[in-house]
Order: structure tokens, then C-alpha cells, then sequence
């Protein structure tokens, strides 16, 4: 298990597709993957968040030893997990997130900076109020399989 999966579930981040993102999206509505640009708009919210977080200070810690091909494959995780849980026609094939971050020592305040990274980015990108509080809803719902400490 690697300190940089942390990333995975904050990118909805880092997000298995959810309830939230089901009730946010009305019957013939389009989805929240579709709102939000499609899969390159989705990659490039990735890039920049990750990148945003991997520079921290505080949680940079996660992100040390690993070699570019693990990054980059950690990387299309986010995409694929973010891209499925929006409603796009992505598949996540990776782990759970509370197997994955198990053990990592993730407290609430890594979890805090990580989300003002994510709403930074989403504001970089100009990703609209509406969809903001859905992306962040669909985190918010991970954070117990994801934070250590509180």
C-alpha cells in the first residue's frame, strides 16, 4: 500500500460512484460528468489537483518514494474513479477506499487542506457553484473510509 493512494479518494477526487451523485442527477438531467466538460475537462482538474496537493507542505509526505510510472498510474485511477462517479462512462477498477488508505495515518487536518486544494482547483477551472457542491458532496462521502484521525 503507498502514501500516495491518499490522493485517489480525495479526487473524488477520489469517488466510487455514490448516492450523492445519484440524487444529483434528475431523470433525463444530464449528468454531472457531463456538466463538468467530459473526460479532458475531468483529466485536467486531476493533473492540477494532484499536483496542487504532491507541492504541500503538509501533504507532500504522501506523495515521496514513488517512481513516475506508479504516479501515473495513480494518476488514471483518479480519472477513472472521478470520470465513474460523475456518470461518465468510466470504470474504476481499483480498491476500496478504506483498504487503501488503512494505516496511512490520514487525519482530519490533511483531509481539510486537500479539500481547499480540490475547491482551488475547481475555481481554476471555473466549475460552477452547482457542481462544485456535488463534487464535493460525492467527497464528503468518503471521508470516513479515508480519515484515520480526526
Amino acid at each position: 500500500m503507498t502514501r500516495f493512494t491518499f490522493t485517489r479518494a480525495m479526487l473524488l477526487v477520489a469517488c466510487l460512484v455514490s448516492p450523492v451523485a445519484a440524487r444529483a442527477q434528475g431523470a433525463g438531467a444530464p449528468t454531472l460528468y457531463q456538466r463538468l466538460g467530459g473526460y479532458d475537462a475531468i483529466a485536467g482538474v486531476t493533473d492540477d489537483f494532484i499536483g496542487r496537493m504532491a507541492s504541500d507542505a503538509h501533504l507532500g509526505k504522501f506523495f515521496a518514494g514513488h517512481a513516475t510510472s506508479s504516479l501515473q498510474r495513480i494518476r488514471q485511477m483518479v480519472v477513472d474513479q472521478l470520470c465513474a462517479a460523475t456518470g461518465g462512462p468510466c470504470v474504476y477498477v481499483g480498491k476500496d477506499m478504506r483498504i487503501v488508505h488503512s494505516g496511512l495515518g490520514i487525519t482530519g487536518d490533511d483531509w481539510d487542506v486537500a479539500v481547499g486544494h480540490l475547491i482551488a482547483t475547481l475555481n481554476k477551472f471555473r466549475v460552477k457553484g452547482p457542481e462544485q457542491k456535488d463534487l464535493l458532496d460525492i467527497a464528503g462521502s468518503l471521508k470516513a473510509d479515508i480519515v484515520d484521525k480526526p
